[in-house]
């Protein structure tokens, strides 16, 4: 069963409670009309497969491998634009936050507030999130274990905020790939919080001497439906019409027209395990 703060964010859409709910969209706001196009079409998926829907860009990126990647359009620009979908829409939305003076201004326009999983450990940033008020969805550095996460979990709670959620995102392995334990799904769920896999980052290829990040988008299927398996509650996929033209992380997103029939097959596994 969703926490009566989720409840709260999703209260505009018609779900099935029993549903997983979805954080989905671009990597990063590329224009007006690729996050419309995104959120209409994601929305009108879920809204038929009865699924909960947050809508997700970041209006800058921060962490980007090389000097000349595309950061955003501007925090200002992208701010709106995200704050237009989820009004448009009746959508909640989720970006990134980088920093702690970065969290007042961004809560005025989203409903969530994600922590990179570079910065979980950031006791400013945790806090300045926690402090707004909003949901706090902290993804689990690709260095730390599910159960170490409790730091953070424990750092927003003391600055008073309890409305918060976890992503599991993989496990550095080597230099240039990840790995996902999903002992870490069960062991995060025990600090009853809701627990989400990030089928998409999880299958990134970082730290390539191109400067471009890569990815394996052919499993991310696969990581949907062992997350789904283990009792992942929530699931995150960076989606676009054309990765191969996205102008941050195309390596490892999916494709627009496959997100429907993924979400069909992970609507009936989800039958089978609840």
């Amino acid at each position: 069963m969703l926490p009566s703060f989720l409840k709260d964010l999703f209260k505009h859409q018609s779900y099935n409670p029993d549903h997983f709910f979805l954080i989905a969209g671009p990597c990063v706001v590329e224009s007006e009309e690729l996050v419309m196009e995104v959120a209409h079409k994601v929305s009108a998926i879920c809204s038929r497969l009865e699924i909960p829907y947050i809508f997700k860009a970041s209006y800058r990126k921060a962490n980007r491998t090389s000097a000349t990647s595309f950061t955003g359009l501007g925090d200002s620009i992208g701010l709106d634009l995200i704050k237009k979908v989820g009004d448009t829409l009746q959508l909640p939305t989720t970006s990134d936050v980088h920093a702690h003076d970065e969290c007042a201004e961004a809560a005025k326009y989203i409903d969530v507030l994600q922590i990179p999983a570079f910065l979980c450990r950031q006791t400013d940033l945790l806090q300045a999130a926690a402090i707004t008020g909003k949901i706090v969805n902290v993804k689990k550095g690709q260095f730390l274990s599910g159960p170490s996460m409790k730091f953070a979990v424990e750092k927003i709670k003391k600055a008073g905020n309890d409305k918060i959620m976890l992503t599991e995102r993989g496990t550095t392995f080597g230099y240039q790939d990840l790995v996902v334990d999903y002992r870490n799904i069960p062991w995060m769920k025990e600090m009853n919080v809701p627990v989400i896999m990030d089928c998409t980052h999880a299958l990134q290829q970082p730290n390539q001497t191109t400067g471009v990040t890569g990815g394996n988008p052919q499993l991310i299927g696969t990581i949907a439906k062992a997350a789904i398996a283990t009792g992942a509650d929530g699931l995150f996929i960076e989606t676009h019409p054309n990765p191969a033209k996205a102008l941050s992380d195309g390596a490892n997103m999916l494709q627009l027209d496959l997100l429907e029939g993924l979400l069909e097959q992970l609507v009936k596994l989800r039958k089978s395990v609840v």
